[in-house]
């Protein structure tokens, strides 16, 4: 399945393999780096950043910036549909970002589609909170 670039090393076999039993959370790249290394199999931070824009471009993986100077963070796309329909919540006092299934913002995104004919891509949403714990 995994034809992203010119050729197979064990490096990607282990960054692809990581992504995929990590599918339900996002991972950054400095995350994807320390577990390279703790497989002692280290690599270049450029070239995992390359390998993952690979990744982004085949559609395996998909990349979600974080508008506040933080990276970005990768997912792997599983068949599962909660994995494109999901939003985003990001923490502002831990910086946690939380998959959220929400039929009630799912009815926002069609109001502003039918009623303002603009298309809000969820993938690239996220609203900005206090997660429970960091209330309490």
């Amino acid at each position: 399945m995994e034809n992203a670039g010119r050729y197979r090393t064990k490096q990607r076999e282990i960054i692809l393999g990581l992504l995929k039993d990590n599918y339900n959370r996002h991972m950054t790249a400095d995350e994807v780096i320390l577990f390279l290394q703790e497989q002692n199999t280290p690599v270049g931070k450029a070239t995992v950043y390359r390998y993952l824009d690979c990744l982004v471009e085949q559609g395996i993986i998909r990349k979600y910036t974080v508008p506040e100077g933080k990276g970005s963070c990768y997912q792997y796309v599983t068949e599962h549909a909660e994995c494109n329909t999901h939003y985003h919540f990001k923490c502002e006092k831990c910086n946690t970002l939380f998959h959220v299934e929400c039929k009630y913002l799912d009815g926002i995104a069609e109001h502003v589609y039918k009623d303002h004919q603009f298309r809000i891509n969820n993938s690239r949403t996220v609203y900005y909170g206090i997660c429970k714990n960091c209330a309490e």
